[in-house]
């Protein structure tokens, strides 16, 4: 084994630890060998062409006044063949700048809870709602939800996922098509065209609230156990 794989495989171990003690449990889930290479197998209901098409699509958008502001078109990225997709609300600052999605704070939170599922960002893919970033990070309007809900659920289609992890409010709202809030959402797997879907909240909610981080862990425990 190399030396890179050995780090990787300890950051993960370690990132795993780090949620567990958060939580304040004691019991631990390991994944079997099975599960492990199930979750990060090719699938061949992927269309990755498909995905470069729809990106050039998005990145010409000009649906609405988001266009105007932003720096960068934040179409979304990794495995497009992904068991496990995350689709937050939309880009921020660093988000903008970068033109991928969650590289900010949240995002290296989210990096972390990936890690401590046993997996890295390139398993996984992620996205948001909106691809262009509110000024000021407001939050996303009814207008440009409408404008922009097609494009996150057609990367839904060409991806295929077992399981859509929706992170926060918007994101959660717009896959079920309710107004129930976050907090009665979370933690129940739900449907979205035959996929399950688990709402939760979102990176940015638990920078401003870490003693929930123990309960995100808990939902992403659900998720782990519906990919084994």
């Amino acid at each position: 084994m190399r030396k890179e794989e050995l780090n990787s495989i300890v950051a993960s171990v370690r990132a795993y630890l780090d949620l567990e003690r958060e939580s304040g449990v004691e019991e631990y889930y390991f994944a079997s060998d099975e599960a492990v290479a199930a979750a990060c197998a090719d699938r061949p209901a992927a269309v990755p062409q498909g995905l470069d098409e729809l990106k050039k699509e998005v990145l010409a958008c000009r649906e609405c006044d988001l266009c105007q502001t932003r720096t960068n078109v934040v179409f979304g990225a990794g495995n497009p063949k992904a068991k496990l997709m995350f689709v937050g609300e939309a880009p921020g600052e660093q988000e903008d700048k970068q033109g991928l999605p969650f590289v900010g704070r949240a995002g290296q939170l989210l990096t972390k809870i990936i890690e401590a599922m046993g997996l890295k960002r390139e398993d996984v893919y992620i996205a948001n709602i909106l691809k262009c970033r509110p000024p000021n990070n407001r939050a996303p309007l009814p207008a440009e939800i409408i404008a922009c809900r097609n494009n996150v659920k057609r990367q839904v289609e060409m991806i295929n996922p077992r399981v859509i992890c929706t992170l926060g409010k918007f994101a959660s709202q717009t896959f079920l098509n309710t107004e129930t809030p976050i907090s009665a959402l979370r933690g129940i797997f739900r449907e979205y065209n035959g996929i399950k879907v688990m709402p939760t909240f979102h990176p940015a909610y638990l920078l401003r609230n870490p003693d929930d981080k123990k309960i995100v862990w808990g939902d992403m425990k659900k998720v782990m156990k519906e990919l084994e």
